[in-house]
């Protein structure tokens, strides 16, 4: 759901692009292993083509890593079947094409285009869950009982055929309006079973609204978006994918998951402290992430509540194991073991971890170039991690900064979302000051004065400097 935008001149993004070292194409040896990869895709033994498998995707993307169907089990519950790309079939181990998609990590989004992890022939092509055309994927069956929990996976490498590339934004039309097509009609039904089940073992979403860059004509545009509820039932059946993968690399001793640390206890209890100030309603007995799911983050004191939130997510990394159990394999957001499977074309972690899962579910030895790459992962995705994050919040405030750098001096409304902790003597004293989001344009930035925390404020713009990606605020 796009909550407001506004237009912005043309902006050129490619400073950015420099400072963060992105590269501008492929070697010659990694596009040629592409491009032969492309011109004879793999035929898998096993036929899914009689399965009407669909995309759900922002509607500009090519890259399509999933292709989802859904169904009701004779006798009661679901049958999920989830389609990943399979992209280890495209790319040869040892290869110039591995060495490359290694040294990019992930695919790098920014407003003017993104950097691959793969060249366009595999990621927006031969690899690519495109419709109408037969592809190769790894496919999940995940069979759930009445209330959404799992009662049986199963994991093969097949052919598949989507029958449509479907948007965000027509899905949740058509399921405003109950016309959602066959193959994923199930999906608010399952999705609604799969969030419960989610919140009741203590999992934490944070729905806060998405700043977002887009091109417009000759300018750009700065967007401000919610997440839609089919694009969180959606992400529902990633995570369940996730967590099956999980399960089949602990039960084998090896492979690669996603964790973070519960949220620990005494900022749990911060956060408590500011849900009265801010109008929330705590019961007792209820977890943090039941006491999000019921706020409307478009109003500031419960964004202001959710921004102090975030601190209870820190700590998030790939952590690899091969024979003893890794000390933290639960990741605190989902509450459970989860794994990152489904998106291999974007990230290279993926490919990895899902041949560790087919080998392991078939009873076989895990290759030796899959085993072997299990501890080296963490740290090449930890560093592309920094490398996409840098580039979303560096393409964001480079928008703000030019769409209000002829405005110095005025004066918007604002709601505050965060405010600067009391010095503790070890740090260096500065002017009092936090967060805030103006109302119009949808710009997210610091502001000095004593903010009251959830309030609404006026404030005069002090900075905006393209060149140094900055904008700042006063109290008014």
């Amino acid at each position: 759901m796009v909550i407001r935008r506004v237009l912005a001149p043309r902006i050129d993004f490619g400073a950015l692009r420099r400072e963060l070292g992105l590269p501008e194409g492929f070697p010659a040896d990694a596009q040629q292993e592409a491009d032969e990869a492309a011109a004879a895709p793999p035929r898998p033994p096993v036929d899914r083509t009689d399965v009407p498998f669909v995309t759900v995707d922002p509607a500009s993307s090519r890259d399509l890593d999933q292709a989802m169907h859904l169904a009701r089990r004779a006798g009661g519950g679901y049958r999920v079947r989830y389609a990943i790309a399979d992209v280890a079939a495209h790319v040869a181990p040892g290869g110039a094409l591995e060495a490359e998609t290694w040294r990019r990590g992930q695919t790098v989004y920014l407003p003017d285009g993104h950097v691959p992890l793969h060249p366009l022939t595999l990621s927006e092509g031969a690899a690519s869950l495109l419709p109408d055309d037969d592809r190769a994927a790894v496919v999940w069956t995940i069979d759930l009982d009445a209330d959404g929990g799992t009662v049986a996976v199963e994991l093969e490498r097949a052919l598949v055929r989507s029958r449509a590339k479907l948007a965000y934004t027509g899905v949740q039309a058509a399921a405003d309006a109950g016309r959602l097509p066959e193959p994923i009609a199930l999906l608010p039904e399952i999705g609604d079973l799969l969030t419960v089940r989610g919140l009741r073992r203590g999992a934490i979403n944070l729905p806060l609204p998405e700043q977002d860059v887009e091109p417009d004509g000759d300018g750009w545009r700065l967007v401000l978006r919610g997440p839609a509820p089919m694009e969180e039932y959606n992400a529902q059946i990633s995570l369940l994918t996730g967590m099956a993968a999980a399960d089949i690399m602990l039960a084998g001793r090896v492979g690669l998951l996603r964790t973070m640390p519960a949220p620990k206890p005494e900022a749990v209890q911060r956060l408590r402290a500011a849900a009265a100030p801010l109008g929330v309603h705590w019961p007792d007995g209820v977890g943090p992430g039941e006491v999000i799911a019921g706020l409307d983050p478009a109003q500031p004191r419960a964004a202001a509540f959710i921004d102090q939130a975030a601190e209870l997510m820190r700590g998030a990394a790939y952590t690899a194991f091969d024979g003893a159990l890794p000390e933290q394999s639960q990741h605190g957001g989902v509450a459970a073991a989860y794994a990152h499977v489904t998106a291999p074309l974007r990230r290279l972690a993926d490919r990895y971890a899902t041949e560790v899962c087919l080998a392991l579910h078939a009873g076989r030895s895990v290759p030796d170039w899959a085993r072997e790459a299990l501890t080296r992962l963490p740290e090449v995705m930890a560093s592309t991690d920094r490398t996409a994050s840098a580039a979303s919040r560096g393409a964001v405030e480079l928008a703000e900064a030019v769409l209000l750098a002829d405005r110095v001096g005025e004066i918007f409304d604002a709601a505050v979302l965060d405010v600067d902790a009391p010095p503790n003597g070890k740090s260096r004293p500065r002017p009092p000051g936090g967060t805030v989001a103006l109302d119009t344009p949808p710009v997210r930035a610091r502001c000095l004065g004593d903010l009251p925390l959830g309030g609404r404020v006026r404030v005069r713009l002090v900075t905006a400097d393209p060149a140094a990606r900055t904008v700042l605020f006063e109290l008014a």
